[in-house]
C-alpha cells in the first residue's frame, strides 16, 4: 500500500472500532475535517469483519469492546496476514497494558482522555512510517545523518551532536513535514510511558535547532503553537 498524500490526493481509509457512541462520533468528526474516509465499527466482531474484508489504510482500535476485545481483533487480524497499521485507543494507561497492546500487534498505543491534535498526529505518523527501516542513511533537505557512522552533516557542514540529540533529530528526520507531539517525542525518544510535567522536550529541541539552523540557514526545526514540532525542508 502506498500513501501518496494526507491533502485529498488520494482517499485515506480510516476503520474506528469503538463502541462509546460520544467518543466515537467526536473522532470521527475530527478525522472528517481532516479529510480522512471513515468507517465505524461499533462492536469487535464488527470491526473484525470490516477488517478482514474491507481495505484500509490504518485502523483505530479501543481496547474494551463488546462480544471481542480489541487485543483479540487485532491478534486474528495479524494471524490471517493483515498489516493495516494499528493505533490503540484504552483508559489502561499502566506499562504493562501498553507493552500487551504492543505485542497484540498493535503498532502505537494512545490513552484516553486525549487531545484531538495527538490522535491525528499519531496516525499520520503511522501513515507516513518509513517502509523500511534499515535504511542506514536519511536525507531531508540539506541534512544527511549516517546512521552507521553516526554522522551528520548540513551540506558539507558537520554538526556534533550528543546521543540524544542524534536520537531526536533521527525521530524528526524519519517523519519529515510531521507534527510530532511532545508526548510523543517522550516515549519514542526517552522511553516514557506516561506524560511528565517537564520542558524536556523545549529543552533539547532548543539545543538541537541551535545546531542544525545555523545563522543565516534555512529553518529546518519548526515549533508549531498547541501542537509540537517538524521537521521541514522547502527543498
Amino acid at each position: 500500500m502506498t500513501i501518496t498524500s494526507l491533502d485529498g490526493a488520494e482517499e485515506i481509509r480510516v476503520l474506528l472500532v469503538e463502541d462509546d457512541t460520544d467518543i466515537a462520533q467526536e473522532i470521527s468528526a475530527e478525522l472528517k475535517n481532516h479529510g480522512f474516509c471513515v468507517t465505524l465499527a461499533e462492536t469487535g466482531r464488527a470491526g473484525l469483519e470490516q477488517a478482514l474484508t474491507c481495505p484500509y489504510h490504518v485502523m483505530i482500535v479501543d481496547r474494551m469492546l463488546p462480544e471481542l476485545d480489541g487485543l483479540s481483533l487485532i491478534e486474528t487480524v495479524r494471524q490471517k496476514g493483515g498489516r493495516t497499521p494499528v493505533l490503540v485507543l484504552s483508559a489502561l494507561g499502566a506499562v504493562d497494558d501498553r507493552v500487551s497492546g504492543l505485542k497484540a500487534g498493535g503498532d502505537d498505543y494512545l490513552t484516553k482522555p486525549f487531545a484531538m491534535v495527538e490522535l491525528i498526529a499519531r496516525i499520520e505518523a503511522l501513515l507516513r512510517r518509513p517502509d523500511d527501516t534499515r535504511q542506514t542513511v536519511l536525507r531531508v533537505g540539506p541534512l544527511t545523518m549516517d546512521l552507521i557512522d553516526r554522522t551528520v552533516k548540513r551540506d558539507e557542514r558537520e554538526i556534533d551532536l550528543l546521543p540524544r540529540e542524534f536520537r531526536l533529530l533521527e525521530y524528526l528526520m524519519r517523519r519529515p513535514g510531521q507534527i510530532l507531539t511532545r508526548a510523543m517525542l517522550l516515549e519514542e525518544v526517552w522511553n516514557y510511558r506516561f506524560t511528565p510535567q517537564t520542558n524536556l522536550v523545549d529543552v533539547h529541541i532548543g539545543k538541537l535547532r541551535r545546531k542544525v539552523d545555523a545563522p543565516g540557514e534555512q529553518t529546518l526545526i519548526h515549533s508549531i503553537r498547541g501542537a509540537g514540532f517538524t521537521l521541514q525542508s522547502s527543498d
